[in-house]
């Protein structure tokens, strides 16, 4: 029989409940709002249940037209701003930063405290929002409809998606500065893991986009309660107005999503191709040139508004542009694989995948771009389509990738390899099923949120709610082999993937202080030898 841990580690140094809800532990944050995001993750998925079941059948026949606005509003708003937005950074950057760049904690350990509790506070607002009423706007809150003519429960969502966003600037604020003062000796810019780089950059757009949204949201807060006339042309305001700070926000936070999940992506690539990346300096400044690309180009959701063909020329160029960076990352881990040793563990199987569905969101994308063919499919299901592979084949892929990646270094636990990689194909087929349909309804012109449709649109949203279900089932068997793991899983060495990094110097779970010493960093990251390439 298995001895039992008796280490002292993050875990196990004490069970109390007080213990939980005061740490300054980055690593018991981290889990804190693993548990949170997962709660969150569950509430938008049922509202996406009945989007799915609702579609079925052309006519309307499960909810009325004002129930489907409340369900496709609190999935988009639940699953962005309190799931998406927080999930790589809250959950794995709170526990990796620290440990990948030799430091024993972040820079403002109660800040970090602060920024999930005020994470909370913002949830319960939206939850309250959910219970009583719900949104109709969509989750863009375009006025004048959000200001004057809802009678949902505008408010109280607006006010927790206001005070979530500081949670959001706490968060990247404390990246920024642990990564610049808190570094190990020897650990220079230039040796910083890409998954490092990729949370620096999304800090910045934490940081500076962040307060445009917390802006837009009070003001929208005022004109509905005081009447002012800042959006409302009726009063003398700018509904274009709203769209522009909105957009300017929004699109960066595309980024606040998906680009941790391409630092993800970097080192699972490594590990399992036993290689060191291909062009590091390019993939990590790459991460650089997407935050500073991504807010320039908030003018292409804006194509049919009223903007002068000029200006919609310059951000379409500006939004082709923008796929550069993202292309080179695609690249340089394609070149990776080449002549690596790669094997198909699960946490590589939901990087390929990411890859995979990332290529097709960004080439869709650049349709999008497009001025006369955004206009044929604007508000059609095409950018549903294209948005999801953005955010759900990306995003969520590179979350699971990472969820898989560390888990043994989380709990020091391993989980079911086989169960895993079910999962992941299930994930991916599922994906595919639900979503490229959708790129075919939106070509034939099935405009966005309606639930009553066309009766020949009916085969291709029953292949969606068919890939749904397979979606939903690849979501669901994570959380019965990741459960099981925590208690009967096979217990994990220190570094069960053997992969290169500091976090995979320290025992599995990490000691309270990370480190017993400071690490002196002496090399290049991704120091695979050939040797060991060899022999995997």
């Amino acid at each position: 029989m298995e001895a039992a841990d008796t280490r002292e580690h993050y875990l196990n140094a004490d069970y109390g409940v007080k213990s939980w809800l005061l740490t300054t532990d980055h690593k018991r944050i981290g889990l804190l709002y693993l548990i949170s995001i997962t709660l969150m993750f569950l509430l938008g998925s049922m509202f996406a249940v009945l989007i799915r079941l609702e579609l079925l059948t052309p006519g309307g026949d499960l909810v009325q037209a004002d129930t489907y606005n409340r369900l496709f509003t609190m999935h988009g708003i639940v699953m962005i701003f309190f799931f998406l937005v927080p999930s790589i950074p809250a959950v794995f950057g709170n526990f990796l930063v620290p440990i990948m760049i030799g430091a024993r904690d972040l820079a403002f350990p109660r800040l970090n405290l602060l920024s999930w509790y005020v994470f909370m506070v913002g949830a319960a607002f939206t939850l309250w929002a959910v219970i009583t009423g719900g949104v109709d706007t969509g989750w863009t809150f375009y006025t004048p409809y959000s200001t004057t003519a809802s009678h949902s429960q505008v408010l109280w969502t607006a006010i927790g998606i206001f005070i979530t966003g500081f949670s959001s600037i706490l968060t990247g604020l404390n990246f920024i500065v642990t990564i610049h003062r808190m570094r190990a000796p020897g650990m220079t810019w230039m040796r910083l893991p890409l998954f490092i780089w990729a949370q620096y950059a999304t800090s910045l757009i934490m940081v500076l986009g962040t307060p445009v949204l917390a802006i837009t949201v009070f003001m929208l807060f005022l004109e509905r309660v005081l009447g002012l006339g800042i959006f409302d042309p009726a009063l003398g305001g700018d509904p274009i107005l709203f769209q522009h700070l909105f957009w300017f926000y929004s699109h960066p936070a595309v980024y606040i999503m998906v680009l941790p999940s391409m630092g993800v992506v970097s080192e699972v690539i490594t590990c399992f191709a036993r290689k060191q990346i291909y062009g590091y300096k390019f993939v990590a400044i790459s991460s650089l040139a997407i935050a500073l690309l991504g807010f320039l180009v908030w003018g292409h959701h804006m194509f049919t508004s009223t903007q002068s063909v000029y200006t919609a020329l310059v951000f379409s160029v500006l939004s082709f542009a923008v796929a550069i960076p993202s292309a080179v990352k695609v690249f340089n881990w394609t070149a990776t694989l080449y002549k690596g040793a790669v094997t198909f563990e699960a946490p590589m199987l939901f990087a390929m995948g990411f890859i995979g569905l990332f290529t097709i969101g960004g080439l869709t994308g650049l349709f999008l771009a497009s001025l006369g063919l955004d206009v044929h499919v604007h508000d059609t299901y095409f950018v549903v389509a294209h948005f999801h592979y953005i955010m759900v084949g990306g995003a969520l892929m590179g979350y699971l990738g990472a969820v898989h990646f560390w888990w043994p270094k989380l709990f020091g636990r391993m989980y079911s390899e086989w169960a895993a990689r079910v999962a992941a194909v299930l994930v991916f087929l599922g994906f595919n099923l639900t979503f490229f349909p959708q790129f075919v309804l939106g070509y034939l012109g099935m405009p966005r949120r309606y639930h009553v449709y066309p009766e020949e649109f009916q085969v291709l949203n029953v292949m969606s709610t068919l890939g749904a279900s397979i979606l939903g089932l690849g979501y669901m068997i994570p959380l019965v082999y990741l459960t099981w793991s925590l208690s009967r899983g096979p217990r994990a060495g220190a570094n069960p993937w053997h992969a290169a990094g500091l976090e995979w110097t320290t025992p599995s779970p990490p000691p309270t202080e990370n480190f017993e010493t400071v690490p002196v960093v002496t090399e290049e990251p991704y120091s695979y030898p050939i040797s060991e390439a060899e022999a995997v």
